[in-house]
């Protein structure tokens, strides 16, 4: 089998590394000294670059392309632990939109968000009690033709800095719907939440919001498409990301265990350490070839259900491995500030999460094997 990128895949690759290597360095240090928590003046670069526009076609500014290109990009993205919402914005909320999305909708948000001029992100997760059910009021009335919504949703990425929502809510049926939700619309607060990563996600509380009734993204009954739609996406991009970030940790773990001098050798000629990172690199090559496996039936329109949560649920355990593997073969100096192994450490942990862990995957590809 020949698993080797194109020659356009090769120089998309090597002129991604190049820009983010050169402009990108420090960024995840410095982002998190800002209100935004990313770059604005980098975000703009990007949509000059192209990025944003990746698989959507040229009639609304995209550059086409597959999602293959996408998660190539994500893994680079990874590597410097590039802050923003370049997963919830073009991937998550454009994508979903371009396929669910009315030709208005299409029309009037596209642009923008290819361009970088506006930022949509997905609102999915509301509160819920240890016992499971909801832990605060919600509620979705209609009056005069519009949507009135009050309720809460939490984790949602940059939802401070966001032009719109991608609102997950249940109509009087109990089916799901997607709304779109303008944030300058007056019953909108939003508060960010404390993390260990220097992601910014945040509260956002709606009450009574009122949302025109052609917001809905997915007509005839695909809100639950759509949503799920918005998780596997979701869910693969991050898979990409934390490879990208593992990818790194081993590359600083294993300059550290040459140089590294103990009882007159260097510590990775030990076989404890060297063992070690021989599981460092084994964890790595399987997220490679899950979340690349998964991608590819992606941009050949298959269907990848199954293959999306295997990458997550090996990416999300490899993480927390990994990164605990090099903080450990570092030794203190793997957490303290001044050294960016820590800011890896954090940021695994958050992605960990973020569309399902382990063990919420897990229990999606088992269903797929004992399904009757």
């Amino acid at each position: 089998m020949d698993f080797s990128f194109s020659k356009e895949e090769v120089l998309l690759q090597k002129s991604a590394r190049d820009f983010l290597d050169k402009e990108c360095k420090d960024i995840a240090r410095e982002s998190e000294e800002t209100s935004e928590g990313y770059s604005k003046a980098i975000w703009a670069r990007m949509a000059e670059l192209g990025w944003m526009g990746i698989g959507f076609p040229d009639e609304y500014g995209g550059m086409g392309g597959s999602f293959l290109e996408l998660v190539i990009l994500l893994e680079e993205m990874g590597r410097v632990l590039l802050p923003g919402p370049f997963i919830q914005c073009p991937i998550c909320s454009g994508l979903v939109i371009l396929e669910y999305g009315s030709e208005a909708q299409k029309k009037e948000l596209l642009p923008g968000l290819i361009e970088g001029r506006i930022l949509i992100v997905p609102a999915l997760e509301t509160p819920v009690s240890y016992a499971g059910e909801l832990s605060v009021s919600e509620s979705l009335e209609i009056e005069n033709g519009n949507f009135i919504l009050s309720g809460t949703r939490i984790f949602v990425p940059f939802a401070h800095m966001a032009n719109g929502f991608l609102v997950r809510t249940e109509g009087n049926d109990d089916q799901e719907m997607l709304l779109f939700v303008e944030s300058k619309n007056p019953g909108i607060k939003v508060r960010v939440l404390d993390s260990i990563d220097s992601g910014r996600w945040c509260e956002l509380v709606m009450d009574k919001v009122k949302v025109p009734a052609e917001n809905i993204i997915g007509k005839d009954d695909a809100g639950e498409k759509a949503v799920k739609r918005i998780k596997n996406l979701g869910a693969i991009s991050h898979a990409a990301f934390v490879l990208g970030m593992l990818e790194k940790v081993l590359d600083m773990t294993t300059r550290y265990a040459k140089e590294r001098m103990q009882f007159e050798r260097p510590i990775g000629s030990f076989q404890t350490i060297s063992h070690q990172m021989a599981e460092m690199a084994i964890d790595i090559e399987q997220v490679k070839y899950l979340t690349y496996h998964a991608a590819w039936k992606i941009s050949q329109h298959m269907s990848a259900d199954m293959e999306i949560s295997m990458a997550k649920a090996r990416a999300s355990d490899a993480s927390r491995r990994v990164c605990l593997l090099g903080v450990k073969i570092h030794g203190g100096i793997g957490i303290i500030d001044e050294y960016d192994l820590q800011l890896y450490f954090r940021r695994a942990k958050a992605n960990e999460f973020a569309f399902g862990d382990g063990g919420y995957h897990r229990e999606i590809v088992a269903a797929n094997f004992l399904r009757p």
